[in-house]
């Protein structure tokens, strides 16, 4: 069978599903499910052809005329892009589901119909990324998905802050397409080629090489959010409907990382530096992300932000591969490299669910404040459910998938201490973050699910099956990697040894999987058992109101707010967070109502984008003139400029010649 045709009709589906759902009234549901369908049924034909070729089956290629004169669309399925078309049309899929209860057309009449069309553009642009095989293919595929984001995060256009979370992410990418640019051009330089083929041996210096990585790094970077890079992120996944948020956390942020593993396919010297470079960047991503998590009160903002950690823990696992590839050691190869792709799946599969839940929460509550919501455990018990399944994946804990990717990465970061011993630093930076997040998750989840009703919770409700059916299939798949990680050992060691191009040792020898499946089976057994013996204890116990310091009437004024409890960790590091507090206003003898506020600021964005960008304004805006004018005016701007094009490219002896 043709599996790259399998793929190819996927994404014609995920591209046709938003025109199909535009043909029905602005009012009516019914062409949203036909939307929703076609695009379902495009992602089990992706993830078909996916699984087979990295399960075994051979890679295809595909190759035809475009409509540019002397040009061809040349497309590829192989291990590595079938590992990354998995979540794009899983996720794809789930989200297109989930978007029939939280975003339905008849409630949304203005944007419905134009999410569905951008969304179904951007997973059909990232597929197509993961196939392009001519880097004008990839630019294209590239820029569908860059321009479909924006217009998906600027979903709700009447909102200032969506405004602006686009077109900082605008900018952003824009940015990094222009390194990509260049990174492209140079390959084209070097092989003579619009090819994407790795260089042969020899043929190019250490100094070019390291130029192309570079560029790679930071334009890609950019779309991966990795620190500093990550400026744009925060905003825009806090102002994307949900499950948009949940399609560019848990999938295209990973088409950054897709593009850094690409190109170093096409490099042929990988010295150690890269590797130190990637792992530093990872774990300044790692810790700093969880960081500023730590001190978000916004739901979705401390989701976003959390992205940014897991991107750093995806970069350790790249960074100790390649210095395994410098230093000849095999056993870092696989052992980082699988962790990486895990956790690129992993990653994929919780912070998904996360934002679905939290979107539930949204669509229940009418809010995303943290501060506002408290007790929903009680009106919405399915959503606690699954935010708290997630929180423990994300954090790293057993029997989740989380711990076993983030497994991979210590053994590895182990094996290393005996060469290099200096890297058992990154270890402890690893185990730190793993501490933060599980206090992050602490307040997120105590705040927002547990304890009595704040303002708005008290009308909060559940949300239907179309918001909870896609979020019990990410569950579902996290218990199941957490319990038996030998299931995707095979698919790693496959993807690994096609991307280092060597022989590696086996997976399974390195990682004790059956041990994992054992602990972890026991583990949710334990935890089941627990359940059942504390409600059967409840039914024979009387419950009555917790002792509250000699108060007679509990209330959820008396509760942990998510400053307050986040209030020691940060001012034990506020060197590093810098948090601005609300001083609190308390007189008299009897004083009134008064709330702890602190908030945090993304130091990037404040402290560097935004004031440079705002010299910048200034400097141009001497420039405005220019644009008013007579239409002379503008012919006589064209011949400056085209006089200035052929002073640069002729050489200036024949210039001198023509003029003279």
């Amino acid at each position: 069978m043709n599996w790259l045709a399998l793929v190819f009709i996927g994404v014609i589906a995920f591209a046709l599903s938003g025109p199909a759902g535009m043909l029905g009234s602005r009012s009516g549901n019914g062409w949203q499910w036909v939307s929703a369908g076609i695009a379902v049924g495009g992602g089990v034909c992706g993830l078909v052809a996916a699984c087979a070729v990295l399960f075994g089956y051979p890679a295809e290629t595909l190759s035809f005329a475009a409509a540019a004169p002397a040009m061809t669309v040349n497309l590829r399925i192989g291990p590595l892009s079938a590992f990354f078309l998995i979540p794009i049309f899983t996720i794809g899929s789930l989200s297109s589901v989930y978007g029939l209860g939280y975003w339905q057309q008849s409630r949304h009449p203005r944007t419905g119909r134009k999410l569905r069309l951008w969304y179904g553009v951007l997973i059909a642009g990232m597929a197509m990324l993961t196939l392009c095989q001519n880097s004008i293919d990839f630019l294209v595929a590239w820029e569908m998905m860059a321009i479909s984001t924006f217009f998906l995060i600027v979903t709700e256009d009447q909102k200032p802050a969506a405004r602006q979370a686009a077109w900082v992410y605008l900018v952003a990418t824009h940015l990094g397409t222009l390194l990509l640019l260049a990174l492209f051009a140079i390959l084209r330089v070097i092989s003579g080629s619009f090819l994407l083929r790795p260089l042969p041996p020899g043929q190019v210096g250490i100094g070019l090489q390291t130029v192309i990585f570079l560029l790679a790094t930071v334009g890609f970077g950019l779309k991966a959010g990795i620190v500093p890079l990550h400026f744009w992120l925060p905003e825009a996944h806090a102002n994307a409907p949900s499950h948009v948020s949940a399609t560019l956390s848990g999938v295209a942020l990973k088409m950054g990382i897709f593009g850094i593993l690409r190109v170093l396919t096409l490099l042929p010297a990988r010295p150690p530096a890269w590797g130190i470079l990637l792992l530093s960047l990872g774990a300044a991503s790692a810790f700093l992300g969880v960081l500023w998590a730590m001190a978000q009160h916004d739901l979705k903002r401390l989701l976003a932000y959390h992205s940014v950690e897991n991107i750093g823990i995806i970069l350790m696992g790249l960074g100790l591969a390649l210095l395994g590839e410098a230093e000849h050691q095999p056993v870092w190869i696989i052992l980082g490299m699988a962790g990486c792709l895990l956790h690129v799946w992993n990653h994929g599969l919780f912070k998904s669910l996360l934002f679905l839940s939290a979107g539930s929460v949204i669509h229940g509550a009418g809010t995303r404040d943290i501060n506002c919501l408290g007790g929903l455990a009680k009106s919405m018990k399915i959503t606690a459910a699954f935010f708290l399944l997630g929180s423990l994946a994300i954090c790293g804990l057993p029997p989740l998938n989380g711990f076993v990717s983030e497994l991979f990465i210590y053994l590895g970061l182990f094996h290393t201490m005996a060469k290099l011993p200096i890297l058992s630093l990154t270890a402890a930076v690893l185990a730190m973050v793993g501490a933060l997040a599980a206090a992050c998750f602490t307040k997120a989840y105590g705040v927002v699910f547990l304890g009595t009703a704040r303002r708005v919770s008290h009308r909060a409700h559940e949300s239907g099956p179309t918001l909870w059916i896609p979020m019990g299939i990410l569950a579902a798949a996290c218990v199941l990697i957490g319990v038996a990680p030998g299931l995707v050992l095979t698919p790693l060691q496959h993807v690994t040894a096609a991307w280092s191009g060597q022989t590696l040792p086996a997976l399974g020898s390195l990682v004790p999987a059956g041990m994992i499946s054992i602990l972890g089976a026991g583990l949710i057994a334990a935890i089941g058992l627990g359940v059942a013996l504390q409600r059967y204890a409840l039914r024979r116990s009387r419950i009555d109101s917790t002792w509250a310091c000699g108060y007679i009437a509990p209330s959820s004024r008396m509760q942990y707010t998510a400053s307050s409890l986040a209030q020691m960790l940060l001012t034990a590091l506020g060197p590093l967070l810098r948090p601005r507090r609300d001083k609190l206003q308390i007189s008299g003898l009897f004083a009134g109502p008064s709330q702890l506020h602190t908030q945090v600021s993304d130091p990037v964005l404040k402290d560097a984008v935004e004031p440079v960008w705002r010299r910048l304004r200034f400097m141009l805006a001497g420039g405005q003139g220019f644009q008013k004018g007579s239409i002379q005016n503008y012919i006589f701007y064209m011949l400056l400029i085209l006089l200035a094009l052929l002073a640069f490219t002729l050489p200036l002896t024949m210039l001198w010649k023509l003029l003279f």
